[in-house]
Formats: C-alpha cells, sequence, structure tokens
C-alpha cells in the first residue's frame, strides 16, 4: 500500500514538473499582463506620466466609456457590421464554395485543382497587402471598380467607396470577407468530405432529392463544424484592428470607428492608457462571454458524448 502511495506521489510530481513550463508560459504571457492591464484601468495613467505612474480613479473610466454618447456607435459597428455581417456572409459563402469544391461538376470539367489553387489565394494574402489593394481597386480616381462601373455607364460620377458614408462600410464587409472566407470554406470543404456517401445513396434511393440530402443529410455533419467556425470567427473579428484602420483610419470622421480602433486613438492618439485599458478590459469580458458559450454548448457536449 505504501508502495503504491509513494508511486502514485512520484507519478503525479513528475507530472507537475513537466508542466511548469506551461504555467510559467501562461502567467508570463497571459495573466500577468492581463491583471496589469486590469490594473491600469483603474487609473488615470497616460503616456506622459508613465513613469510617476497614474492616481486611482475607480470606475470612472468605466463608467466614462459606457455612458459616453460614442458608445453605441462604438457596439453597432463592431457588433453589427464588423463581426455579425461579416462572420454570416463568410459562412454562407464558405458553405457555398465548399459544396462547389466537394461537387462533381467541377472534376467533370477537370478544374477542382484550379479552382482551390485560385480559392487559397485570397487566404494566402497578408490582411495588410488585402487592405492596400482593395483601397486602390476602390479607389474614385484610378481604381478598377470605378473605371468598370463608369464604363459600362452603371455609373456617371466616380464613387469614393471608403470616404462615402453609404458604401464605406459595405466596402470594408468586402474586404474582410473576401480575406477571410477561403478559411471557412476549406474547413467545410474537409467536413464534407467526412460524411460517407453511403448515407446520401440511401436518402437517394429512398426519394429524396437534392435539397432534402442537403437539408437532412449533409447539414446535420456540418452543423458542429459551422457552430465552431461561426464561434471562432467572431472571436477573432470582434477584436480585429487592421481591417478598418487601414482601410478608413475609423474615419469618415468616426463613422467606421470600432472597439479595436479605440482603444488605438484613446492610447496612442489622447495617449490616456488608463481609459483605453478599461475598453481592453470591456472587451474582454465580451470575449470570456463568448468563450464560455463555445464550452457550455460545445465543450460540454463532447465531454458527454465520450462520458456516454
Amino acid at each position: 500500500m505504501i508502495l503504491k502511495m509513494s508511486i502514485k506521489f512520484r507519478d503525479r510530481l513528475a507530472a507537475f514538473w513537466m508542466l511548469l513550463p506551461v504555467f510559467a508560459v501562461l502567467v508570463a504571457f497571459y495573466l500577468y499582463p492581463t491583471l496589469y492591464n486590469i490594473e491600469l484601468s483603474f487609473t488615470d495613467i497616460t503616456l506622459l506620466n508613465l513613469q510617476m505612474g497614474g492616481s486611482p480613479v475607480g470606475l470612472e473610466n468605466y463608467r466614462e466609456f459606457l455612458s459616453g454618447s460614442g458608445f453605441w456607435d462604438l457596439a453597432v459597428n463592431t457588433i453589427f457590421w464588423l463581426t455579425a455581417v461579416t462572420v454570416l456572409l463568410r459562412l454562407f459563402l464558405g458553405l457555398l464554395f465548399a459544396l462547389l469544391l466537394n461537387s462533381r461538376f467541377l472534376e467533370t470539367l477537370r478544374l477542382t485543382t484550379l479552382t482551390r489553387l485560385v480559392l487559397l489565394v485570397p487566404w494566402a494574402t497578408p490582411p495588410v497587402v488585402a487592405v492596400i489593394a482593395w483601397r486602390w481597386l476602390f479607389d474614385p480616381g484610378y481604381g478598377a471598380i470605378n473605371r468598370f462601373l463608369l464604363s459600362t455607364g452603371l455609373i456617371a460620377d466616380p464613387v469614393a467607396f471608403l470616404a462615402d458614408l453609404r458604401t464605406v462600410w459595405p466596402s470594408i464587409v468586402t474586404i474582410v470577407v473576401w480575406n477571410t472566407t477561403p478559411l471557412v470554406a476549406v474547413s467545410l470543404l474537409a467536413a464534407l468530405q467526412t460524411i460517407p456517401e453511403e448515407l446520401n445513396e440511401a436518402a437517394a434511393i429512398d426519394g429524396a432529392t437534392r435539397w432534402q440530402q442537403f437539408r437532412f443529410v449533409t447539414l446535420p455533419y456540418l452543423l458542429p463544424t459551422l457552430s465552431v467556425l461561426g464561434l471562432m470567427s467572431v472571436i477573432w473579428t470582434f477584436n480585429n484592428f487592421v481591417y478598418v484602420w487601414l482601410a478608413t483610419g475609423a474615419g469618415p470622421g468616426t463613422f467606421t470607428n470600432v472597439l479595436a480602433t479605440e482603444i488605438y486613438i484613446r492610447a496612442f492618439i489622447d495617449l490616456r492608457i488608463g481609459y483605453s485599458s478599461a475598453i481592453g478590459v470591456v472587451m474582454a469580458v465580451v470575449m470570456a462571454g463568448f468563450g464560455a458559450l463555445y464550452f457550455r454548448f460545445f465543450g460540454l457536449h463532447d465531454m458527454q458524448e465520450k462520458v456516454g
């Protein structure tokens, strides 16, 4: 009995020493910066008084941000335009591309490999390069899109897509969806290729139409992948800074300002580190909510399946 207990203790001690570097990395690169950011959010520290440190202000930064006149504009821009619209579009288009790439139509034309390579081009393009390329395409003076629309008579005058309030958000959405949809398409294509062909054949024998096969056979198999892709896309997009800032600089004015760009503006233009830290904490809380949602509906379900 004593020998067994000593062996168990030795094994647990060995496991602890093996996991110690992981805990050290978590503390150094996640826990400490998080706690320090929370501490800063309760002060009035700025870039001008970093050495002296800021004075405690309690919840004033949070109160100012949440009750500010621009809070709801930031929330709508971030949650609706930047996150909801782009995520739904990339999931829908990604599913269409995955179904196309998995179809026999492209195999008949011998275009499967070429189509996959073309689809991967946007994904392989760095976001910075993608935004620069699309800014050139949207340019009212020499952009290809304006030239095409003018030559076909669809518009009479050039459109400043990234400066016009009517077109700026659809333009940003276009850039985000173009650059990120291939990842969704490739992931769904991999899921499609795991579906047993016998299921569709059996459904066809039973008289199911193509739509019924998709609805009752294909879609249930894709739902777990779609759900995970949707949640991960929400988390990634909600925090994104690159697309909006490089495309419009949060303009015209503050029309396309989102939470990530607001943090940058407050920290490095207004120099208010404490206030920007409070915004970061609010974003982290929202992301924690998404994480809890993910583990609640997917992590727990997977654990139940394994136990069952």
